[in-house]
């Protein structure tokens, strides 16, 4: 991984440099050429590392593109011994060899300043006299009227900046020297604009600083503004991490690097800088840079640091009076400390570390033993309550102490506590951590635990989490572990939970009907709620493999017992379960009885219930293309799912993913990308690439390179076939793109094997992709040889015979091919013709040609999808051209056009050029009504933001943002941005 150890550019420091520039006059802006305010001085405050230095960097190039002079001084770490005036000296050395005649001018009638020249420091004699005292007294006066004429008159041909770093190391003198400037005013004769920043650490000012009193003092003078520099936003962190970062970092290390850092961007660094090595310590030279706190601290209080690392990032007092076996009095004194010293913040009946790392770090630096033996005692102290805690403190300091039988029991708990509180994900954490103190074959023997119980749990929540790949992993290892005479009830718990999952999942290698079977003829008649259990999920099963007389049996077995013994919640999933089997009939009735299941499944508390009803009932809209109504059952269960603290995990995931599609067909492609956007999210692998492939429709679409990123996600089409279906139109397209029809070709044979292996070769969405590649073809066919259209026409006709054969073969309950499945197989009819047409092989006559692109038309308009309607128009449009028909090709092509102006389909608007097709004469009726996004863009264009610059703030391409802007202009009727910026303001379209 190529890794810069310092970022290159300022990240997410926009709004700051533009306040102290603002503050301190340094801008070309208007408004600060016009400002009735007169600059101030500033005082610049933010802990270690946050990025004070670089913002002070970013400053003084600023300045100096606007015409001032900066020199600056730095205050160092001399302890007792700093020398006065220190970074005086520096910035004098600097004026004298920039503006020697100044310098020598000002000393010449101020002799004092010769005192602060860099290798003349005058000492002081030991013995001195009042009349000495009184004389250094008139000196130190001298000396400060002499540095306030210097910067002055240094100023007189240009402004100046000084910049005074690190004041938290300042000696007294420099303090009151500052005091000095920044209370008098550069108002003289000869004297230019001057104007002073001072930094310091704030996370070094503890309570007897000497630099908090000064600090206080100068935040009272009217010419002083204080600016704290707050962390960075964890967006900002995201950027700051791929600037140092180019190659891709998974999701779960650059979240951990986010979650660690917490804004520094000096830890940030660190960070990254070792992140490409295991573990998650924190490296040596972060490491070293914390640990320096603790030499300020007494013994006493380095102890109760040492402890307090031991409990993580924050602690219980009571827990940790508790743990620590230090004596109250010591104790308090050492907090005391270290809170006055800043290393631990309090809260209220707690204690935190002020940066994470730092606990890290300390924690690192205790001895193996040390440390075992710490977390002995804070175990020992939540085991006898005399601390406040939880179950998942609890199994890690007993862990960490090597008490297993205490680690396991604590495990169990903190998992069912997390399931408890809709936390998927840290349940199955500590549910798995059991399962690993379980694999020791004597603890295995000898516990007194359900390990089908425990598996199943764990399996549950990994995949409410939305890994149920995992789930299905880990209960065929829990299964190959269970003792040949472990009772058959639970083997039969394992079965049918791994058959749940498994049906979730792509895997050819286990039939989840044959599971669940098994786990049914396992279970005697009266096993009560286990066996009601177990045909609950297979009437599941059995619905998802279209055999729906046996899963209507299973499901009338499962409700009948659950009803017997008032499991509410279960009978509501079979429900659910037996509504589904009402897609044989007319949708309205399955419709009616979905919405009673989710009404029932509410009622009942059932959440996998009411999250399969909505999703199925957003299915069931979608199906027909009627997207309003899809959108809201699908945001429904999206709502739920995330209300119950499982977005990721089945059928609200699935909502989310579906939606964003939906958002791509009906030409809201912005909420689309927002919907598939999960950077700032810890989504597990498969849903997050489930929504990538919807991102690179919309992206391909707009033209951008996609290729790199739809091979990436070849991996997970065996995992999941939902994957491939979208990643694969994206990738067909960025090929065609290139020209290249084999390439095309190529990518649908990969995509129908893999496809093929895992659902069954003749799926549905097969004719999609032949209809897709055979436009492909019939693209480049007029740039090829003879020989080479020969060879493409036998392609095409594969695949029109491919998807022809899918037809014949489709079966649905319902006996409905939809709206969306007609559009497409007459598209790739339509694309077949015209690949004849063109290669006059079996060429159709132009009429036939040209109705049936116009059928094709008719089928997308009601098909609903807003980029292939337009694209068809194109199509026909170019072949109406050809034909004679101009009138009806430029009608065509406007309404394709307008479509691809506002979606900002690049590709499209390529296609309409090449075709020759311009755009009819405007009558004046056209509206000028900007969009949302336009408007939006607008407003930055308006600002002077770049293409790149605005892109970067939407998250779009420089690319999209130039198709936005084209509109813009033609709706607006300007020549330039300047012009179109000019016009808005005077139509109120943004502020004046």
């Amino acid at each position: 991984m190529a890794v810069h150890t310092t970022s290159r550019t300022l990240i997410g420091r926009d709004a700051e440099l533009t306040e102290i520039a603002s503050l301190l006059g340094v801008s070309s802006s208007a408004d600060d050429a016009e400002r009735t305010v007169p600059p101030r001085h500033v005082v610049l405050s933010g802990d270690a590392g946050v990025g004070k230095t670089r913002l002070l960097v970013e400053l003084r190039d600023l300045a100096v593109e606007e015409g001032w002079r900066v020199f600056a001084g730095h205050c160092l770490d001399f302890g007792d011994s700093a020398l006065p005036y220190l970074p005086f000296s520096e910035v004098l050395g600097r004026l004298q060899a920039e503006l020697p005649e100044v310098v020598a001018r000002v000393a010449e009638a101020h002799p004092a300043l010769a005192r602060l020249q860099p290798g003349r420091r005058v000492l002081v004699p030991a013995e001195g006299t009042p009349g000495r005292i009184e004389g250094e007294s008139v000196d130190r006066a001298d000396l400060f009227a002499a540095v306030h004429t210097l910067l002055g008159e240094a100023a007189a041909e240009a402004p100046l900046l000084l910049v005074i770093e690190d004041c938290h190391w300042a000696d007294q003198s420099t303090r009151d020297l500052l005091s000095f400037l920044f209370s008098r005013p550069f108002e003289g004769a000869g004297e230019g604009r001057v104007a002073i920043v001072a930094s310091y650490r704030s996370d070094d000012l503890h309570r007897r600083h000497p630099l908090r009193r000064q600090v206080a003092e100068w935040s009272r003078l009217g010419g002083v503004e204080r600016l704290q520099l707050a962390p960075l936003g964890d967006e900002h962190v995201r950027l700051l991490i791929a600037s140092l970062s180019p190659d891709s970092m998974r999701e779960k290390e650059l979240s951990a690097i986010v979650r660690r850092a917490e804004g520094n961007a000096f830890f940030v660094e660190e960070l990254v800088g070792a992140a490409t090595q295991p573990g998650s310590w924190v490296p040596d030279e972060l490491a070293d840079v914390l640990l320096v706190r603790l030499d300020r601290l007494n013994e006493a209080a380095r102890q109760v640091v040492r402890v307090a690392s031991v409990a993580g990032r924050k602690v219980a007092h009571d827990l940790l009076v508790a743990a620590s076996g230090v004596p109250v009095d010591s104790l308090e004194e050492g907090l005391r400390q270290a809170v006055e010293m800043n290393l631990l913040v309090p809260g209220e009946g707690t204690y935190s570390f002020r940066h994470a790392l730092l606990g890290e770090a300390v924690y690192d630096d205790l001895l193996p033993g040390e440390r075992v033996r710490l977390h002995a005692q804070y175990a020992e102290a939540l085991k006898e309550g005399m601390g406040r805690g939880t179950a998942a403190e609890l199994a890690r300091h007993a862990r960490l102490a090597h008490d297993l039988e205490t680690a396991l029991d604590a495990s169990i708990r903190a998992g069912d506590e997390a399931t408890a509180v809709a936390g998927p994900d840290e349940a199955a954490h500590h549910y798995e951590q059991a399962l690993e103190l379980l694999a020791d074959p004597r603890r295995r023997s000898t516990c007194q635990i359900d390990i089908s119980k425990l598996s199943v749990s764990a399996a549950e929540a990994l995949t409410a989490s939305g890994q149920p790949t995992r789930a299905a992993a880990l209960l065929a290892e829990q299964l190959a572990a269970l003792a040949p005479d472990a009772p058959p009830g639970w083997r039969a718990r394992m079965l049918a939970a791994q058959a749940d999952v498994v049906i979730l999942t792509e895997s050819p290698d286990l039939d989840p009907c044959e599971l669940v079977q098994q786990a049914v003829d396992l279970l005697p008649e009266d096993a009560g709620g286990l066996r009601a259990k177990v045909l609950a999920i297979q009437a599941r099963v059995l619905t998802g493999y279209g055999r729906y007389d046996e899963a209507q049996a299973a499901g009338l077995d499962a409700l009948a017992l659950a009803e017997r013994l008032d499991l509410h919640e279960l009978a509501a999933d079979v429900i659910t379960t037996l509504s589904q089997l009402k897609k044989a009939g007319p949708k309205d009735a399955l419709r009616s009885a979905l919405v009673e299941a989710v009404h029932r499944a509410v009622e009942t508390g059932a959440l996998r219930a009411e999250l399969r009803a909505r999703y199925f009932l957003g299915r069931s809209y979608q199906d027909w293309a009627e997207w309003a109504q899809a959108e809201t059952w699908f945001r429904s269960a999206m709502k739920s799912a995330a209300d119950a603290g499982v977005p990721y995990g089945p059928w609200g995931w699935e909502s989310r993913w579906q939606l964003a599609w939906i958002k791509s067909v009906d030409g809201d492609w912005d909420e689309a990308l927002r919907l598939a956007d999960t950077s700032n999210e810890q989504v597990p692998p498969i849903p997050a690439a489930l929504v990538a492939g919807v991102a690179l429709l919309v992206e391909s679409g707009r033209g951008e390179p996609v290729a790199e990123r739809a091979r990436a996600l070849r991996r997970f089409w065996e995992l999941e076939g939902g994957v491939a279906i979208n990643s694969v139109v994206a990738e067909m397209a960025d090929a065609a793109r290139a020209d290249d029809p084999i390439k095309v070709i190529g990518v649908y044979d990969d995509a129908v094997t893999v496809l093929g292996r895992i659902w069954h070769p003749w799926f549905s969405a097969r004719i999609r992709l032949a209809a897709i590649a055979t436009g492909a073809v019939a693209d480049a066919l007029p740039r090829l040889s003879g020989a080479e259209r020969t060879e493409l026409m036998a392609e095409v006709e594969r695949l029109h015979g491919d998807g022809h054969v899918v037809l014949q073969k489709y079966t649905d309950p319902s006996g409905h091919w939809g709206p969306e499945g007609r559009a497409w197989v007459k598209r790739l009819d339509a694309e077949t013709l015209r690949a004849r047409w063109l290669s006059g092989v079996d060429a159709p006559t132009q009429d036939d040609l040209v109705q049936v692109w116009r059928e094709a038309a008719d089928l997308y308009e009601e098909f609903g999808h807003v980029h292939e309607l337009a694209t068809v128009r194109a199509v026909l449009a170019g072949i109406l051209r050809s034909t004679g028909d101009t009138a009806g090709a430029r009608e065509l092509a406007d309404q394709a056009r307008e479509v691809a102006h506002r979606l900002g389909a690049v590709p499209l608007l390529d296609r309409l050029r090449a075709q020759g097709s311009a755009p009819a004469r405007a009558d004046g009726s056209a509206s000028d009504t900007l969009t949302a996004r336009e408007s939006e863009i607008l407003a930055l264009v308006a600002e002077g933001r770049s293409n790149g610059e605005i892109g970067k703030q939407l998250f779009i391409s420089a690319k999209t943002v130039s198709v936005h802007v084209s509109n813009i202009l033609a709706k607006l009727n300007a020549s330039g941005r300047t012009e179109a910026a000019a016009i808005a303001r005077r139509r109120g379209l943004i502020p004046g």
